[in-house]
């Protein structure tokens, strides 16, 4: 609920800028106490906090956490009258207009399909459309037009006087604009229409939900600089000074600074169905530090958090209830010492045949990473670099050649190994270093060292992990495993000892801890190879990870790409440095006039500036249009799911094939997204 007192009538005299409650229009009857909505329809005027609390729902584009909106419709065939309307019993306007303002004297609302082609584009629509929405913590009213909406300064101001005129926040409103688009006409706008931008907006936001879900825990507080994985436990929550790049299993996570929807520990958060969260300020938070070294129920939700104590039955039945089953990995076909070019790695259907099944058939030879790199190599618009393939039996031939296995099994067997966290860390990184030691075979050697000489002639490579263990549904593994390059003008030893290193990875630590807790068999784990040339620091000129769909908007009526991208070559986007940002797009690639919103921007590029210019966003937005189409025989609406379907995927811009011209794309990899929770 928004504060403020209803029943006192609304101040002319109020000071510009004061927002003063008027007398409520909906009677407290006629609001449901269990959701705080109304039954009521619509308004024609907003006189206190409490109407506009029983009219506004969630906005559909939940990318700024804390808000709540009301939909508003302005009729100019109608003499200008002006409707807020009931956002949850009308989630988008077509509903609204078709229902109440179609007919009966009035012209005939039609079709979805007119409507929205009409009512957001053409400039001599019927409807100014819009929405109201309060936001929490910078206690800003903001009216908004939808991101790809065309509409005129003079629209805009129209609508915004209607607003100001029937509603008790008047004196307060402010325009927000939604896409760089609307920013660009809002210029036109007279002086005395204040305007406020998002950057300013999430200035004043306190808390970022990411991972929506409810998690009970241990409450303990860390720093970057002191963590200790080894004595993290799956049964606490951690509250951290900034997002780390890797974390064991945990119950949940809270960042005092934010984080990128696309880092590798929100979606392991994601996979693993743990909540997660931004906070600022939470190492000084005292509803969190007066729970330190408790049990606590930790909720994150779509505009707020809850945390409390609970006891430790409470604590013990979570765990038990919520105890993840016992994962299987597929097994791993070894019959195939074949390297193969990326095309030949996953076939295409044959008439009947399913691209998921072949997907699968694929990964257990080639590992998740390939298999779907292949489809990728096969898919228009879809650039990628020329690669090739090395098989899990190669993987299992190295282990037993060096009798590796021999010595897991005897370590893994020692009472304090299983049950001292800070033994077993200690254990895999010797283990890890015998990976490393040990020797690769004479046959291995010798077809990765001619395929390179004669494909791949003068260039460094980079071996890529792809295992049955990462980008698949049902084991939450992403960012796991390392890669590695060799330069084979270096000799045979380079190449060799890429290759070893990407082999130990396997062992780490927090991959080990990872698999534990779901009961995976870790010797049931194939270390296939995905390789290609290696981008040049010096060449890369943004790198970056999208969602080929609107992850703020599950529902679908907002369809947007999610871009998350950053200048250079040299720093993460999926593990930035403290204190770095990057640019966070939401690119509306399905609306005529394709607006970009601008979420956040890098603060390593000149102010004013974006990593990629409207060119580049462009053909990002056709490769991931059509790997959004590609895969959705195996993942999406094709293949009969109707929940949320995007694909994860990693992109760069270089320019090594020309350094005089400007960057071009290169996409890297593409996985199911599995969504923020609920």
């Amino acid at each position: 609920m928004l504060a403020g007192a209803c029943g006192k009538s609304a101040s002319s005299d109020a000071p510009s800028g004061e927002v003063v409650e008027g007398s409520c229009e909906i009677a407290a009857s006629d609001v449901d106490r269990a959701t705080g909505n109304a039954s009521t329809e619509f308004l024609k005027h907003v006189g206190c906090s409490a109407d506009f609390d029983a009219l506004a729902s969630v906005p559909i584009d939940a990318s700024i956490p804390g808000a709540r909106s009301v939909k508003v419709v302005l009729d100019t065939a109608d003499g200008d009258n002006q409707y807020f309307q009931n956002s949850v019993l009308y989630q988008v306007h077509y509903d609204f207009a078709s229902t109440h303002l179609s007919g009966n004297g009035l012209p005939v609302v039609p079709s979805l399909a007119e409507f929205n082609t009409a009512q957001y584009y053409q400039p001599d629509r019927r409807f100014i459309l819009g929405a109201v929405t309060y936001y929490e913590g910078p206690k800003v009213w903001a009216l908004e037009f939808a991101p790809y909406d065309t509409a005129s300064a003079a629209m805009m101001e129209k609508l915004f006087r209607s607003v100001k005129s029937h509603a008790f926040f008047g004196a307060g409103l402010k325009l927000h604009p939604t896409s760089d688009a609307i920013a660009s006409e809002a210029k036109n706008l007279p002086s005395d229409i204040p305007r406020v931008t998002t950057d300013e907006l999430y200035a004043g936001i306190d808390y970022q939900p990411l991972v929506l879900s409810t998690g009970v825990g241990r409450l303990r507080f860390e720093t970057l600089a002191s963590i200790d994985e080894a004595a993290i436990s799956f049964t606490d929550i951690v509250v951290v000074d900034d997002a780390p790049n890797d974390i064991p299993v945990v119950e949940g996570l809270i960042s005092q600074d934010f984080q990128t929807p696309l880092s590798h520990v929100n979606v392991l958060s994601a996979n693993r169905k743990t909540p997660n969260m931004g906070l600022r300020g939470a190492l000084s938070n005292e509803s969190l530090r007066k729970l330190e070294g408790k049990l606590v129920s930790l909720t994150v939700g779509a505009t707020s958090w809850d945390v409390h104590e609970v006891t430790e039955a409470q604590a013990q039945a979570f765990w038990k209830a919520h105890k993840p089953a016992p994962v299987t990995l597929p097994t791993v076909d070894t019959t195939s010492s074949d390297l193969k070019n990326i095309e030949d790695v996953t076939p295409e259907p044959e008439a009947g045949g399913s691209l998921r099944e072949n997907l699968k058939a694929a990964v257990l030879t080639y590992g998740g990473k390939a298999a779907h790199y292949s489809v990728l190599a096969r898919t228009a618009h879809v650039p990628i670099e020329k690669a090739f393939a090395i098989p899990v039996y190669w993987y299992f031939e190295f282990m037993q050649r060096n009798k590796l296995f021999d010595q897991l099994d005897a370590m893994t067997a020692e009472p304090s190994f299983q049950s001292d966290s800070q033994v077993r860390a200690t254990k895999l990184a010797d283990f890890q270093a015998a990976v490393q030691a040990g020797i690769v075979s004479a046959d291995l050697q010798n077809l990765v060292m001619t395929k390179l000489a004669k494909e791949y002639p003068d260039h460094v490579i980079r071996f890529r992990t792809s295992t049955n263990s990462e980008d698949l549904d049902g084991f939450p593994c992403a960012g796991c495993y390392d890669s590695a390059k060799g330069d084979p003008a270096a000799g045979v030893e380079d190449v060799m000892k890429a290759i070893k290193f990407t082999y130990s990875t396997v062992w780490k630590f927090r991959t080990f801890e990872e698999r534990a807790y779901y009961s995976v068999d870790h010797k049931s784990v194939g270390m296939a190879l995905l390789v290609h040339d290696n981008f040049p620091d010096q060449y890369e000129k943004a790198n970056g990870v999208a969602i080929t769909g609107n992850p703020f908007d599950e529902k679908g009526l907002e369809p947007a790409l999610y871009i998350n991208v950053q200048y250079g070559g040299k720093v993460e986007v999926v593990a930035p440095a403290a204190g770095t940002t990057s640019d966070q797009i939401l690119y509306f690639f399905d609306n005529p006039n394709q607006p970009i919103t601008y979420l956040a921007h890098s603060n390593i590029v000149s102010a004013g500036s974006s990593v990629l210019s409207r060119e580049q966003i462009h053909a990002l937005g056709v490769a991931l249009d059509a790997i959004n189409t590609r895969f959705s025989p195996a993942y999406g609406p094709a293949s009969g799911n109707t929940g949320f379907y995007a694909m994860d995927c990693e992109f760069k811009f270089s320019n090594e094939a020309d350094p005089s011209k400007p960057a071009t794309l290169y996409v890297k990899q593409a996985r199911p997204y599995p969504g923020r929770g609920n």
